[in-house]
């Protein structure tokens, strides 16, 4: 996710996000509220190496609603359209929309913004089952997503708490969605969509990575982010990845809250990244074989 106008402006680290040649299938999602910015956005975008351009029409934080971007467009149709038929007729690559239900209970307008979406090309609808004014209390609504799902013709993904195997099963069946997009639930765990995607092709469900495993992708997002970002901006990126990683492990190995805030303390709270890598190491060893060391 990047900026349109920020984008344009050649900002470097929206130039960052959007590059892509080389590393797969690579969706940027473009946030804005001006027609002739996220044409242009969209543009640099795929000249990047974009695969696919998404528009982000969901998006409830403050920062980026107060300048009438993200789910604010909910609340004006008329001007999401312009966004989106500008973004559509700038680009040959497909154009898919993110947005939530409406904005609140008393505008649940997403089904119309679908279909109108949909006839100005859009290939692909995803919608967070809450409004934006629920933020993310309480749980999603997978059911009103179905009201979507039947305005369209065109896939229709599932969004919001997709944490467990019963989760995903309960999320299409409830909404009728073509697929899950999971959020929230990767924090930390990066492999949970490659797992839910086999357990939703063939049944299978499986376990959590061994210990060991999960530290040597965590060792290797935090060197990578380092090296993406440059060392001093890289440490901060990198801190909310440290530590949704310690959570996850310390969900996976059964550790008492004591140990795991421990934990977070020492790794959280260095900036020297040999010493980051020391203490994460420690952790993830004492996690497996004797916690009560960090209580220590």
């Amino acid at each position: 996710m990047t900026a349109s106008a920020a984008l344009v402006e050649g900002r470097r680290d929206a130039l960052l996000r959007a590059e892509g040649q080389g590393i797969g299938i690579h969706v940027v999602q473009l946030a804005g509220c001006e027609a002739h910015w996220m044409a242009e956005g969209a543009r640099i975008a795929e000249a990047s190496g974009a695969d696919v351009i998404d528009i982000n029409m969901g998006c409830p934080a403050r920062h980026v609603t107060g300048g009438e971007s993200g789910s604010a467009l909910m609340r004006d149709l008329d001007h999401a359209l312009t966004l989106i038929e500008a973004t559509v007729k700038a680009v040959s690559v497909p154009v898919t929309l993110k947005m939530r239900l409406g904005w609140d209970d008393r505008t649940i307008n997403a089904p119309e913004l679908a279909r109108r979406a949909e006839c100005a090309g859009v290939r692909l609808i995803t919608v967070h089952g809450r409004t934006r004014c629920q933020f993310y209390k309480g749980r999603a609504d997978w059911a009103a997503v179905r009201a979507v799902k039947n305005s369209v013709t065109i896939p229709v993904v599932v969004n919001g708490d997709i944490a467990s195997y019963q989760d995903a099963t309960q999320a299409l069946a409830a909404s009728g969605a073509d697929a899950v997009m999971i959020g929230r639930a990767a924090q930390g765990r990066p492999w949970w969509p490659g797992q839910v995607a086999r357990y939703l092709a063939g049944g299978r469900r499986e376990q959590a990575p061994a210990l060991p495993t999960q530290l040597a992708m965590i060792d290797e997002l935090y060197d990578e982010m380092l090296r993406h970002h440059g060392r001093a901006i890289g440490r901060r990126h990198a801190r909310k990845h440290l530590g949704w990683a310690l959570d996850a492990a310390a969900q996976a190995a059964g550790v008492c809250d004591a140990v795991l805030k421990v934990a977070r303390g020492r790794v959280l709270t260095v900036e020297e990244p040999a010493m980051v890598r020391r203490h994460l190491a420690d952790a993830y060893h004492a996690f497996g074989s004797h916690p009560a060391r960090l209580a220590a």
